[in-house]
């Protein structure tokens, strides 16, 4: 059974529609990216799947008891108040401190507990918006442009760290992203929006996509070569390693 499914969903802002007659579904285990232009639908259709927006047409469905994880595109913090990472984790309610610390070691980001969040660089910060995400065991992690604003190596840190979570969790991964050079080939299934499906499949099926071509150009193919050579590099490395 898909953990989330949508069906003939269609999405809609002031009268105008911005999404229309959306299929798609997301299995456990699976990393999906979308895609688009601005202004496609993306965000929108994150909105909807977390029961944010209502939908005029169609419908979602979700999995008995669905717990699911979201990583904003950024969150505003005054920066006058004193809040460690501890105490932002424990907020609105505490967690147990065997939790807050397994939640920071998935993202990454083990010393940071005692750090203000005033003191945090970008990149720790969205790490810090991952580890909230994980603290109740997400079945999906739905992640909203969350490198909006890092640099590509830091961009390209984050995903292999949403990777690593997969494989250590289980958890399905569901990311809208800019980052078309760093993030196809992570992925297991691509959806390109533009107000609706224009091609879906693996990142390959993608790239090669009329649809997607006419809207992003050629350039991820390079990308695509370059981080299957880096990828295959590193997994001989660990082999030879181990």
């Amino acid at each position: 059974m898909a953990l989330l499914e949508t069906t003939g969903l269609t999405l809609s802002y002031g009268g105008q529609t911005v999404l229309r007659d959306v299929n798609f579904a997301v299995a456990r285990g699976e990393i999906v990216t979308i895609v688009g232009p601005n202004g496609s639908g993306k965000s929108s259709l994150l909105r909807a799947l977390i029961g944010a927006i209502r939908p005029v047409a169609g419908h979602v469905t979700r999995a008995p008891d669905l717990r699911i994880g979201y990583v904003p595109q950024s969150l505003a913090i005054d920066a006058t108040l004193p809040l460690t990472v501890a105490r932002f984790l424990n907020l609105p309610r505490r967690v147990s401190p065997a939790r807050t610390a397994q939640a920071l070691s998935d993202a990454g980001v083990t010393d940071l507990a005692t750090r203000q969040l005033r003191d945090l660089s970008g990149g720790q910060f969205q790490r810090v918006l991952l580890a909230r995400a994980l603290l109740h065991d997400p079945d999906i992690l739905i992640l909203d442009e969350a490198t909006q604003g890092l640099d590509q190596p830091g961009a390209a840190r984050f995903y292999r760290q949403i990777e690593a979570v997969r494989q250590a969790r289980g958890c399905a991964v569901l990311m809208v992203s800019h980052d078309l050079h760093v993030v196809m080939a992570a992925s297991d299934r691509v959806l390109c929006l533009n107000g609706h499906i224009c091609c879906e499949g693996t990142p390959q099926v993608v790239a090669d996509a009329p649809e997607y071509r006419a809207l992003f150009g050629t350039g991820t193919q390079g990308a695509l070569a370059l981080y299957r050579h880096q990828h295959d590099h590193d997994h001989h490395n660990h082999e030879r390693a181990s």
